[in-house]
Parts: structure tokens; C-alpha cells; sequence
């Protein structure tokens, strides 16, 4: 059996320009900020968990965009600017697009993004809470990276605040079909949002009241707790550095399910916020 490849890749890949069209609070921790402009005419939406490099305008208040669209050819010509010119760079995942013609601001195509805030005063999170409409973005696309296994009949998805937007991807992507759970930890209960999950899914918010306790703790908590089918699961863990690295490990080791069979991602690390 041939190995899956990390990531589903977008068939053509270009640096797009996009523009903000809107910018709101959604909720006491996450602000979303809506792109749009003709430059989105070249993104191709996969669905899922599909996810982009954001670039974000520089120190100096400008947009310098790589030429380049190749994984070593635009970091390269990143790292050549000077760094008052370099453009913030952060991974984000896409929360809903809309094709052109079925906006909420335009005739253009349109793009959330939600921005978790860390509690802290990171660059991306100061430039998603003081977006205004018309600052400008570019976007890299690069593609999904949930890949369930046709031998596989119930998905396990788990992640914290960060992984909120790519786990609301995939329940709304998935077959209407699908069986399985979702375990989400959140920080504040008003972060709870609509996901669209299929009749199948059954989504557990844990709310981590404690602004003590280690992000990841809860959910973990739960899974290991959690009822799972003896065989067929997937699991796409995703989050936090060590909750991401610990879950896999318990479903690895503690539940037999192969390696293969499991996407974990970590987004961030304590000591290091996402934004």
C-alpha cells in the first residue's frame, strides 16, 4: 500500500492579492475578517480543512509579495528582503468561502478567515483586530490536509481554539453521511459556533474555565475517556504542539489505531502563539 502524502495540494499555485471587505468580533476570543477582490478569482476552494499562508503587511506598513510560488522559492525571496519589508507570514485555515455571485459584500469571490486571540499581543491578532476594508493580503494556497482512509468509517476530530476553523471545514465538507465525534476545547463558552456537522457527528465542547490550566488538558482528558469503535477510526488531531503530539500518542499506543491512519498538526506552542 502506497503512502498517503501529507497534503492534498492545490493543482496550480500562485501568490493571490486579496483585499478586506469586513473585519468583526464573532465572539469574545475570535475575530473574523472577510477577504474578497478580483484577486480571489484565482483561489480554488477544496473545502475541508484547506488552509494558506497569510501575508500580511511588513513593519514598515507595506505589502512586498514574493514572485514565487514553490515551497523553497518564496521563503527564499522572504528571507532576501529586508526585514522592515518582509511581509508577516502566518498559516491560516479557510472558514467559508463563497464563489463570486453569492457574497455578503460584493460581486466578488469571498474568504473568512477567523483569528483566535492567545490573549496576547500578537502581530497577526493586532492586524485582524484593526483590519479595515480595503487593507490589502496576498494568499498562498496550500492545500487540505483531512484525508480519510477509504478502510476507515468513523472520524475522530480533536483540536483546541486554533483548530476550531479547520475542524468547522471538515464537518461542513464531510459526506452528510459521515459517523463519528468531535471534541473541541474552547476558553470562553461564547466561542461555541455552528458547524454544520453531519447527523452522524457528535460535537463535544469543553469549555476550560481555568485560565491556569494548560490549553489541551480537558480535551485530552476526553478522548482518553471517550468511547471509540474497536476498529475503522480516523483520527485528524490538531491544536496545540503537546496536545496535538499527545493525543496521536494515546491513539497510537492505548487504542492500536496505525499511524496511518491518524493526522495530527501542531499549529502552536505554549510560549508561542499561533498569531
Amino acid at each position: 500500500m502506497s503512502k498517503r502524502p501529507k497534503y492534498v495540494k492545490p493543482e496550480h499555485r500562485e501568490i493571490l492579492t486579496a483585499q478586506v471587505l469586513a473585519s468583526k468580533r464573532i465572539s469574545p476570543n475570535f475575530v473574523r475578517v472577510t477577504l474578497g477582490g478580483e484577486g480571489l478569482a484565482g483561489f480554488t476552494a477544496m473545502g475541508f480543512d484547506q488552509w494558506f499562508r497569510l501575508f500580511m503587511p511588513g513593519r514598515d506598513g507595506s505589502l512586498k509579495l514574493p514572485t514565487s510560488a514553490s515551497s523553497l522559492g518564496w521563503y527564499a525571496q522572504y528571507l532576501m528582503m529586508g526585514k522592515e519589508h518582509r511581509p508577516l507570514v502566518r498559516n491560516y485555515t479557510v472558514r467559508d468561502y463563497r464563489a463570486a455571485g453569492f457574497g455578503e459584500f460584493g460581486s466578488t469571490a469571498e474568504l473568512d478567515i477567523d483569528f483566535y486571540s492567545h490573549g496576547d499581543d500578537s502581530p497577526a491578532s493586532a492586524w485582524a483586530s484593526g483590519a479595515t476594508p480595503g487593507d490589502k493580503v496576498g494568499l498562498l494556497d496550500e492545500g487540505i490536509t483531512y484525508q480519510a482512509p477509504e478502510h476507515t468509517e468513523w472520524s475522530l476530530l480533536v483540536g483546541d481554539e486554533s483548530a476550531l476553523p479547520g475542524i468547522a471545514g471538515i464537518l461542513r465538507s464531510a459526506p452528510r453521511g459521515l459517523e463519528g465525534a468531535a471534541y473541541l476545547e474552547i476558553s470562553h463558552a461564547e466561542d461555541k459556533q455552528e458547524l454544520g456537522e453531519p447527523e452522524g457527528v457528535r460535537v463535544h465542547w469543553l469549555v476550560r474555565t481555568d485560565p491556569r490550566a494548560p490549553t489541551g488538558a480537558l480535551v485530552t482528558d476526553a478522548v482518553r475517556r471517550a468511547e471509540l469503535p474497536a476498529g475503522g477510526v480516523y483520527g485528524f488531531v490538531a491544536g496545540e504542539q503537546k496536545l496535538a503530539a499527545g493525543v496521536r500518542r494515546h491513539l497510537v499506543q492505548d487504542r492500536e489505531i496505525p499511524k496511518a491512519d491518524i493526522t495530527f498538526t501542531g499549529y502552536w506552542r505554549v510560549g508561542k502563539a499561533a498569531g
